[in-house]
């Protein structure tokens, strides 16, 4: 499926972008900026790091309800609204690209959108006509597994669909709010600098490139970024769909750590400069 555009999205903490923080004021200017870039979707696909399940599992009300998977914020982030239709057409369409494949899919009728769906979203078409619906990861939590999934979704015919990753390529949660320290930026930005590489690297083979992903534990400083994955895995989905090397490729700003954004452009279109 040629027409359409991949991103993968570091989202930020909790509802914080929408509250006016100024530690991510960075990505409020990049997420509406890229969704002035990108060419108005049809349907809206979001892997979020926020949602795990024993197997792929896809939203598939309607009209999905608000899920506040935060605490600890603000009144008024409690009283988000995202009121965006689901697609249940296209949530069979995916659970049937992922049987085809052999991966195990299933269909909830019951689940909200998280956070890791309305924040950036929010932001990026905020008058919320888009129908949009996620797909959970893979409690496993096994990076091939995830690579897997965004290959099996290659086989999707819908025209002009957006799929976003919406996770955190720097999510330690305690160094947020430690000192930063030259040591502390030089980690971050060495697993940054080995991401911006991996998968924009044209002269890489998707074989290489593929395998590095698998590996990703072996990047520098992999575990100081990335204790625990769940924010990392939305981007294996995205590379996997992709199948090729990113497009375009965005650092921001979030707490004083850098974060990757990346995008692959339809292939129906021309790709910026």
């Amino acid at each position: 499926m040629n027409n359409l555009n991949i991103a993968f999205i570091s989202h930020g903490g909790g509802p914080m972008p929408l509250l006016d923080d100024p530690a991510h004021a960075d990505l409020v200017v990049y997420l509406k900026s890229l969704a002035r870039k990108l060419a108005r979707p049809s349907a809206i696909l979001v892997i979020s790091a926020h949602w795990e399940e024993s197997v792929a599992t896809i939203t598939a009300s309607p009209n999905p309800k608000m899920l506040y998977d935060y605490s600890g914020f603000p009144a008024d982030s409690y009283q988000l609204q995202y009121p965006s239709p689901g697609e249940p057409i296209l949530a069979e369409k995916i659970q049937k690209a992922l049987q085809s494949a052999d991966i195990t899919a299933k269909l909830d009728y019951q689940r909200g959108y998280d956070h890791g769906m309305f924040v950036p979203l929010i932001l990026m078409y905020p008058e919320a006509d888009i129908p949009v619906i996620q797909l959970s990861l893979v409690n496993t939590l096994d990076a091939a597994q995830h690579l897997n999934i965004g290959k099996a979704l290659q086989a999707l015919d819908h025209d002009n669909l957006l799929v976003i990753g919406s996770g955190f390529s720097f999510h330690n949660m305690r160094e947020f709010f430690a000192p930063n320290t030259e040591d502390r930026q030089v980690k971050n930005h060495q697993f940054e600098h080995w991401l911006q590489t991996t998968l924009s690297d044209k002269q890489l083979t998707e074989a290489a490139r593929t395998q590095a992903m698998v590996d990703w534990i072996s990047a520098p400083h992999a575990r100081y970024c990335q204790p625990r994955e769940e924010h990392l895995l939305p981007l294996h989905v995205c590379y996997g769909l992709a199948g090729r090397a990113s497009d375009e490729h965005q650092n921001v700003t979030i707490f004083n750590k850098q974060s990757s954004s990346f995008v692959w452009h339809s292939q129906a279109e021309s790709s910026p400069s």
